[in-house]
Parts: C-alpha cells; sequence; structure tokens
C-alpha cells in the first residue's frame, strides 16, 4: 500500500525511527508525488487544509507498517484521519484504481493558527471524506 507524505515522514530517517524496528516489516520510499486539492498548514503538527497542492513523497508500506503509521500519526487519538485518495493515471492489477492513505490532522487539535474551513459533518473525518468526493483530490506522480 502507498501513502503520500509530505511532513515528518518524508525523511528516511524518522521513516526509519518509526517503521525500522517493526519485525517483517518492509517500507520503500516510491517516488516524488504532488497532493492536488489540499495544501500543507502547520499548526504543532504539519496537516492539509483545502484547496492548492503539496508537494511530498509516496512511501510503500506493508499492513503492519501501515498500523504502526496510524499509531505514529495519532489516528486512535484523533490527531489525525487517515484517507484514501486515488493517485492519477494509475491502476492495479485487477484493473481497479490504485490509491495513496493521506493522513490529514485536525486543525483543532493541531493548534493551527490559520482558519481552515472543512464542509460541515458531523466528524471530523467526514468533514474531510466529504470535500475529497465533491473536489476531486487526486495524487499526481512526479519523479
Amino acid at each position: 500500500m502507498r501513502v503520500f507524505v509530505y511532513g515528518t515522514l518524508t525523511d528516511p530517517d524518522r521513516v526509519d525511527a518509526a517503521l525500522g524496528d517493526l519485525p517483517g516489516s518492509e517500507y520503500a520510499f516510491d517516488g516524488d508525488a504532488t497532493l492536488e486539492g489540499l495544501h500543507r498548514v502547520d499548526g504543532a503538527y504539519p496537516t492539509l487544509a483545502p484547496g492548492g497542492t503539496v508537494d511530498g513523497r509516496l512511501l510503500s508500506v506493508d499492513e503492519a507498517g501501515l498500523e504502526r503509521l496510524d499509531r505514529y500519526e495519532g489516528v486512535d487519538r484523533g490527531l489525525y484521519v487517515r484517507v484514501s485518495v486515488p493517485i492519477d493515471g494509475c491502476s492495479g492489477s485487477d484493473g481497479s484504481d490504485d490509491s495513496a492513505a493521506v493522513y490529514v490532522g485536525n486543525p483543532v487539535r493541531l493548534a493551527v493558527d490559520e482558519p481552515v474551513d472543512w464542509p460541515a459533518g458531523d466528524s471530523f473525518a467526514d468533514r474531510v471524506r466529504t470535500f475529497l468526493t465533491r473536489h476531486g483530490v487526486t495524487v499526481h506522480r512526479t519523479g
């Protein structure tokens, strides 16, 4: 599985610290990419907000690595939600669209100073998913 990373996890040393001691886990960077439809904003940690673009990298991980990244990103604590975004121009071996996981941080929980306007919804995850669906957010490989 691929993960679009745009903050601390673009650093190979940080990825190694987060995933390197996981027995049997495999991970590798899989090229540069741009996320179209969201842009980076900074708070306690980097996150994303509607509109614009952000450059990053694709990171390939196995299921155990993805679970470890969920813990690293604080998904269980409500800091980030993991969403799926299609990779433009890619399709899986079964003909289905390929996608990348993207971690989007809750701007309130991360103390983002600038206003971030997600659509209305019952939860932060619902608000992010609504925006992704309405605005066709995609990942484009650049390298």
